[in-house]
């Protein structure tokens, strides 16, 4: 009888409900356990060591475990999905990064997932790309690059970690801004693209300070130019390419946190500022500093503005040809 005159009630109007805002008491109570933080690609590189340096400082600051897991292939799409397909509760984050947040996506003609299945949390920063070459390889310098492919046309060879990543979209950008030729040599990773380059098999690549900084100390590679608006503090010495002439070409490899679409609004905030927090400590900026990443920190929607330049920047490239649609 009572069950009865209370649903009653609840249908006329005639009680009202004081119901908690449960997507903001969840915020306060996250993490109630263990996040994984998936990270589209192999150990050891630029992806993995962020992670793991923000995972490290979240689980110090929240209590809870927040663990890494590497789940590599198809130019980060593999661990894309998983993240799309997560419960969006916040306890599985994605290590964005050009290719799977972006580059993966508007590429192929029929891709894994949409753009729109991933919510912004926090950019964390950007690595600038720079050219290298084998030191028997006789350009020195940009000027000296672009004469040589100019002298040979069609014989500059170009190699990338495969097709759709970001080390091709620069590629895509430089000859954009320069309407140099060359031959692109897409290879499954980076470590197999310098050993040819390093070989003298394949003429130059693009990579990142911390990713080449082993062959570069030791000699094995040389460095040609920065793709970065301003000079690297790691490699102070190594002009920009617009210093030398060539505009419009600047290209970075970059990271960020996302989550599923779905995740609550006030969870991706709590997310948003642990992060924030984590990237303000003296020693992570420390460890930033010495990989040659430009930090970035800030909002959620300064994270979801900055994609979408970078989707507004692919999709010209798209649509004047300078690359073509992934299968």
């Amino acid at each position: 009888m009572k069950h009865r005159l209370f649903a009653a009630l609840a249908a006329t109007g005639l009680m009202q409900f004081n119901v908690p805002d449960v997507a903001a008491q969840g915020a306060s109570a996250y993490p109630e356990r263990p996040v994984r933080w998936i990270v589209p690609f192999a150990p050891g590189a630029s992806n993995d060591i962020t992670a793991r340096l923000f995972a490290q400082k979240l689980s110090e600051s929240t209590g809870q475990q927040f663990v890494v897991d590497n789940r590599p292939g198809a130019g980060g799409s593999v661990g894309a999905k998983i993240a799309v397909e997560a419960t969006p509760d916040g306890h599985t984050l994605l290590h964005a990064n050009p290719g799977p947040s972006v580059n993966n996506v508007l590429l192929r003609r029929s891709p894994p997932y949409r753009q729109a299945d991933l919510a912004p949390v926090m950019f964390i920063g950007y690595s600038p790309l720079i050219i290298v070459a084998a030191p028997s390889f006789a350009p020195n310098n940009v000027p000296e690059l672009l004469a040589y492919a100019k002298a040979n046309p069609g014989k500059l060879t170009w190699a990338s970690s495969g097709l759709g990543s970001s080390l091709h979209i620069a590629q895509a950008l430089f000859a954009a801004s320069t309407g140099a030729e060359f031959v692109h040599v897409p290879y499954k990773g980076t470590a197999p693209a310098f050993a040819d380059v390093i070989a003298g098999r394949v003429n130059v690549v693009y990579t990142t300070v911390v990713s080449g900084d082993a062959h570069i100390r030791a000699g094995r590679l040389k460095i040609l130019g920065v793709a970065a608006p301003k000079r690297q503090g790691v490699i102070p010495n190594v002009p920009t390419l617009q210093e030398q002439g060539v505009n419009n070409a600047e290209a970075t490899v970059w990271f960020g946190v996302q989550v599923p679409a779905k995740t609550p609004k006030p969870i991706i905030a709590k997310l948003n500022a642990e992060l924030n927090k984590a990237l303000n400590l003296p020693d992570v900026k420390s460890t930033l500093d010495k990989l040659g990443l430009v930090y970035a920190g800030g909002s959620v929607d300064d994270f979801a503005e900055f994609i979408r330049r970078e989707s507004d920047r692919l999709r010209m490239l798209i649509e004047t040809r300078r690359l073509e649609m992934m299968d």
